[in-house]
């Protein structure tokens, strides 16, 4: 039997739904069209909100980088990091966003740098709610990479700076000072310390406890030749051992005695004589016959002398702890001036007293007040050498609160001064010691440029003592020298910079041999007549230096050099070539102008060393 097979569309759920989409398709139309536009407001507002997504990100990115380059910038105040964050933040923004930048601000608080942003972007539907463009902002920090700072300025006040070279570099000298020098001395500090110096370098105070203490300069108590009384004669024999009569005279066998204002025998007086065969009231003249002399007739006096010449002796108010045949000079003594300004050796010392065989007691005028006796030898106060002149001369010098070289195992080391003393300094008076002392580590920027204007142009030029006093000036080892607030860290303290810049004009030509510029010293160091009569101890003063830049160097010190108006090729530049760290250390400026340029480029090499690790 056949069956009829239903193919009509009401059968089945896929007929049903067919019959509800015809009967239905005017309602759901009417509805898709009532959902249409807040469906598409929506999808525009994701729009928007993933644009602004994306704004703030880039927002972000670019903040994070403009703090960062202010963090490791020279920036110390608020305005110049605005200024280089502000600048830095537009870069990063350009052609990577499509948002404008409404507001930035970049502040430095402490060691850290704080950046805030706002930008603006212009929504495609959402400002029908915002009532404008839509802000995203950001926020960024970064804590500098710091370290502390010890820089030591070794500037050159000798003669040839005179002019406007000196007052270029005072201007120079005092901005490199603001620059790294900070008002904010936590959590790092920031200090500098001054080194002037020409044929020395003065060190003020600190002279006798790195040079020694001046040796042999003593009050005189009193000069006088005569021990006792002056006793009377009645009468000398004339035999072949002359007899002298005095009663109850008092002298003894050995006593020399000085016998005047005889009358009749003349012979005998004015001169001295060894007792002998002393009686109570009458002694003989040790081998002197008065035989062909003339008859005494009457008077005379004698006097017993101290010492057995008969010449003055010099009673100190303290131990002297001078040695015979050590040269004395004197000054300030009353009554018997003739000493005054004058050296003599000296004889039968005692622990107070000493003798002037040079200096007749009887014949001298007498000794009244007061004087200063000093030695004259080197350490002492006064110093006796033979010059380098054609025609040798004996010269004296001073010593004053300058320094030289040290030499022998320590002359290019910073070992402290209690173990091995820098050297003391003579110098003539054409070519004195530098007035300008020196100033150790400070934060008062006000008092280390008080100090650098009160700098003049004199003298010649021991740059290598300056170096010297570079190094020592941020070496631990002198710390104990200081006050505690200026004394050099350790090399070993964590995120420490050490840093000597080094200034010239001219070629180091001022060695020394025994404090006194060295007869082999260079030209423009001075006369031939004002130098001693030896060679410079540890050779020629741009050797020195370069060894002792090496040393420091070495112990972890970074060198700056500065040569102004160099000759090309010459040995001061090749000096500074070699002392620098490396050659991006060396400046040769030309004139006034580059050598401040010369010295903010350090400054800010200085800054960009302490603020990256």
């Amino acid at each position: 039997m056949n069956r009829r097979r239903s193919t009509g569309s009401g059968n089945g759920s896929a007929g049903f739904l067919s019959r509800f989409a015809r009967a239905r398709s005017g309602a759901v139309a009417i509805w898709f069209a009532v959902m249409a536009l807040p469906l598409a407001v929506m999808s525009f507002a994701l729009i928007d909100i993933n644009r602004a997504s994306v704004e703030k990100r880039h927002l972000q990115d670019a903040l994070d980088a403009a703090v960062l380059l202010v963090a490791r910038s020279t920036a110390t105040t608020d305005t110049q990091a605005q200024a280089l964050g502000s600048a830095a933040l537009a870069a990063q923004l350009t052609g990577m966003s499509e948002a404008t930048l409404l507001s930035s601000s970049f502040k430095i608080v402490g060691s850290t740098v704080k950046g805030t942003a706002t930008s603006g972007l212009s929504p495609y539907i959402s400002n029908l709610w915002l009532g404008g463009d839509m802000n995203v902002g950001a926020v960024s920090e970064a804590t500098r990479a710091a370290t502390n700072l010890e820089m030591a300025l070794v500037l050159d006040v000798t003669g040839s700076m005179a002019g406007s070279r000196m007052t270029d570099l005072k201007a120079a000298a005092k901005d490199l000072i603001d620059m790294v020098v900070s008002d904010s001395q936590s959590p790092y500090y920031s200090k500098a310390a001054l080194v002037p110096y020409s044929v020395a370098v003065n060190v003020g105070g600190y002279a006798p406890s790195v040079r020694g203490a001046v040796v042999g300069t003593r009050s005189i108590s009193g000069i006088s030749w005569q021990s006792g009384t002056s006793k009377n004669i009645s009468g000398i024999s004339k035999a072949s051992t002359a007899v002298v009569t005095s009663n109850s005279h008092g002298f003894q066998n050995g006593d020399v005695v000085y016998i005047s204002g005889v009358n009749g025998m003349t012979q005998v007086n004015n001169k001295y004589y060894t007792v002998s065969n002393a009686a109570t009231n009458n002694f003989r003249l040790s081998g002197t016959s008065s035989s062909s002399w003339s008859n005494y007739s009457s008077g005379g006096t004698i006097r017993k002398c101290q010492v057995s010449d008969c010449t003055m002796v010099v009673t100190t108010s303290a131990a002297h702890g001078y040695d015979n045949g050590d040269e004395i000079y004197f000054s300030g003594v009353g009554g018997l001036t003739a000493l005054n300004g004058n050296t003599y050796s000296i004889a039968n010392k005692t622990t107070t007293t000493f003798s002037l065989p040079a200096v007749s007691g009887p014949t001298s005028s007498a000794w009244t007040s007061g004087g200063t006796a000093f030695c004259t030898k080197y350490g002492c106060e006064y110093q006796r050498f033979t010059n380098a002149s054609s025609t040798p001369a004996t010269r004296m010098h001073q010593i004053n609160t300058c320094v030289t070289e040290r030499t022998g195992t320590y002359a290019y080391t910073d070992t402290a001064p209690g173990t091995a003393l820098v050297g003391a300094n003579y110098p003539s008076t054409s070519n004195l010691c530098p007035t300008a002392t020196i100033m150790p580590l400070s934060t008062d920027r006000t008092a280390l440029k008080a100090q650098i204007d009160t700098y003049v142009a004199a003298g010649s030029t021991a740059g290598q003592i300056g170096v010297e006093w570079g190094w020592y000036m941020v070496s631990p080892s002198f710390a104990s020298l200081w006050p505690v607030a200026s004394q050099p860290a350790a090399y070993t303290k964590p995120d420490l910079l050490k840093v000597v810049v080094i200034m010239t004009d001219g070629e180091f030509n001022s060695p020394y041999c025994q404090g006194v510029i060295a007869k082999n010293a260079g030209s423009g160091s001075g006369d031939t007549a004002d130098k001693i009569n030896c060679n410079a101890t540890n050779g020629q003063g741009a050797a020195q230096a370069l060894q002792t830049c090496t040393a420091m160097k070495s112990a972890g010190v970074v060198v700056y050099t500065v040569g102004l108006g160099m000759a090309a090729g010459g040995e001061a530049e090749t000096l500074l070539k070699n002392c620098a760290t490396s050659s991006s250390h060396l400046y040769l400026p030309s004139g006034g102008g580059a050598l401040k340029d010369a010295f903010a480029a350090i400054g800010r090499d200085i800054m960009k060393l302490r603020l990256s690790k």
